[in-house]
């Protein structure tokens, strides 16, 4: 039996959280952070992201044609490309493109923009055509735990224009389960509140393992009891709660949905 000590600071950390117009960011990552890529050592990514980036990266070939753009960026660099894009390009541009200082992912260091290599750059708008190696990318990001984060026909959800340069880091099992779905992560949050933990999970088979997905109010779970011994993760959805995942041996009688790998 396993304990877990979960509290209220705890909902604002984690690969999960959600950042939008509606929830703010509210601690900077400082010690997790590495170059996305070594050609581009200024750019930087959470550690677990960046080392998921390389590996796609490795198997299309991608650095050849893809570069990244930006990164983690801190509040004060946030609120320079704010201030410049209102400027430059109006309220309406920046209020499509560019985030709010204190509601952009880029402040956790768990997304980036990714451009096609070319000799002029836009770095707010970088060109990620749906062609190419940027479509292979595309299509294989959740198998290394990415997603579009702000897809066509999606805006009222996110607040945020479509932006096909735009990957965020949510980890696996969660963004095969947002593709599979066709859920933004906003919708996914809302999606996992209907598997309550020890109670309801959602289920994945993926060989012989059962990945358990469920949710947890932070109200009350301060101290959660894990049964067995096996792998989990904790992440706080920056909302309301905790998003448990768990890597169990698969059950014989357990319904569960295949994991589909691209």
């Amino acid at each position: 039996m396993k304990h877990i000590d979960l509290n209220t600071e705890m909902i604002h950390k984690g690969a999960l959280i959600l950042v939008n117009p509606a929830y703010a960011i509210t601690e900077e990552p400082t010690n997790t952070l590495i170059p996305a890529c070594d050609a581009v050592p200024d750019i930087l990514l959470d550690r677990s992201a960046a080392v998921l980036l390389n590996q796609l990266m490795r198997e299309i070939h991608g650095w050849r044609s893809i570069v990244p753009v930006s990164g983690y960026r801190p509040l004060w660099e946030q609120q320079n490309i704010w201030d410049d894009s209102l400027r430059d390009s109006g309220l309406e541009f920046t209020r499509k493109y560019v985030a709010v200082p204190g509601h952009s992912e880029h402040q956790t260091g768990l997304a980036i923009d990714l451009g096609l290599k070319q000799e002029h750059i836009d770095f707010i708008c970088p060109e990620f055509p749906y062609t190419g190696v940027c479509q292979t990318f595309r299509e294989k990001a959740a198998d290394y735990g990415f997603i579009l984060r702000y897809p066509a026909g999606k805006e009222t959800v996110t607040g945020i224009g479509h932006e096909p340069w735009h990957f965020r880091y949510v980890g696996i099992p969660h963004a095969q389960i947002m593709r599979e779905n066709g859920l933004t992560l906003e919708e996914y949050i809302e999606f996992i509140r209907q598997y309550p933990y020890d109670s309801r999970p959602y289920r994945l088979q993926c060989g012989s393992k059962e990945i358990q997905v469920s949710y947890l109010p932070a109200a009350g779970a301060t101290d959660v009891e894990i049964s067995g011994d096996h792998p989990y993760t904790v992440s706080g959805n920056n909302v309301d709660g905790f998003i448990l995942t768990e890597w169990r041996l698969r059950s014989r009688n357990a319904e569960t949905k295949e994991l589909r790998l691209a």
